[in-house]
């Protein structure tokens, strides 16, 4: 990008990480938005930078939506209103993607409705890794251009880098494909658990071949850590087997209520996250693949 068309990164309260690192590996300045509340709880925003012919990027991680839709969507649209050449959105934690199916009569299918919503108001996305499940690809419920770096090739380069002998061992049946191209850029073997999940917090699981981990170090691998129940359970029975302390790791450190703490006490030797979401966690960097993907849709 020549100098005239350097864009503008702006953070959204708690992003300030992230937009810095966007803005060094983009040779792009951080602007000034200034975010407050009303004593009623309203939001109040300001770009006290220019945005005026200025492409802008946005620097949210959706981990907490309902808090940081309103701010993020008063910023794309005040934005544009101000004369922006284009308003880009780097969101690598993307949030409401897990309820794609109307499960039961009358439900929202809110990853849907959060898309239709979030699209008005911006020129593309960058994200790591969606929850993809039912969904093929952002294009069925975004009407813009996105890109979705994967997170496999950086899971997998920590794992080689820090972890001796590791089998890596999947959540469930869903998570083959994921787990496996993780195994493979890591040079591992791995297995996917036989999982039965009773409730949110109350999940059982198995090891279909125990024999296969011994010797090696147990890798618990999973996309996103929410609760952490699934790893908490493969964690007790992978000591129960006799084997290493497991390493968990994951792509998106969520930590719903107490996961982080009763993963480390089921017997967790460490748990290793990217930053996606800012966390103590998260120490394999993912901001120089998503300036990468950044750049491309700033070019287009």
């Amino acid at each position: 990008m020549t100098s005239g068309s350097l864009p503008i990164i702006f953070a959204l309260p708690g992003n300030e990480a992230l937009a810095a690192a966007l803005a060094s590996h983009l040779h792009a300045s951080v602007g000034e938005l200034a975010i407050r509340g009303f004593p009623d709880g309203e939001t109040y925003l300001r770009f006290v930078t220019p945005v005026t012919g200025s492409k802008v990027v946005l620097a949210c991680s959706l981990h907490h939506p309902d808090d940081q839709v309103m701010p993020l969507l008063f910023a794309a649209a005040t934005a544009k209103e101000l004369g922006a050449a284009a308003v880009g959105l780097v969101t690598p934690y993307l949030g409401y993607m897990r309820q794609d199916k109307r499960f039961n009569e009358g439900e929202a299918v809110t990853s849907a409705l959060f898309a239709r919503l979030l699209s008005q108001h911006i020129d593309w996305l960058v994200t790591v890794d969606p929850h993809l499940h039912r969904w093929h690809s952002l294009d069925e419920i975004y009407s813009v251009p996105s890109a979705v770096v994967p997170a496999a090739p950086l899971l997998a380069a920590w794992i080689k880098a820090n972890v001796n002998s590791p089998v890596l061992i999947g959540p469930d049946a869903e998570s083959e494909q994921w787990v496996s191209a993780v195994a493979r850029d890591a040079g591992a073997p791995h297995v996917v658990l036989e999982k039965i999940r009773r409730g949110d917090r109350n999940v059982s699981v198995s090891i279909p071949d125990p024999e296969v981990l011994r010797g090696r170090t147990p890798v618990l691998v999973d996309d996103i850590i929410s609760t952490g129940r699934t790893m908490i359970a493969a964690a007790r029975h992978a000591l129960a087997q006799g084997l290493p302390t497991p390493v968990c790791i994951g792509v998106h450190a969520v930590f719903a209520g107490d996961a982080y703490e009763a993963l480390l006490t089921a017997g967790a030797a460490r748990v290793v996250t990217t930053n996606t979401i800012p966390q103590a966690t998260g120490v394999i960097d993912v901001s120089a693949a998503i300036a990468a993907a950044a750049a491309g849709l700033l070019a287009g």
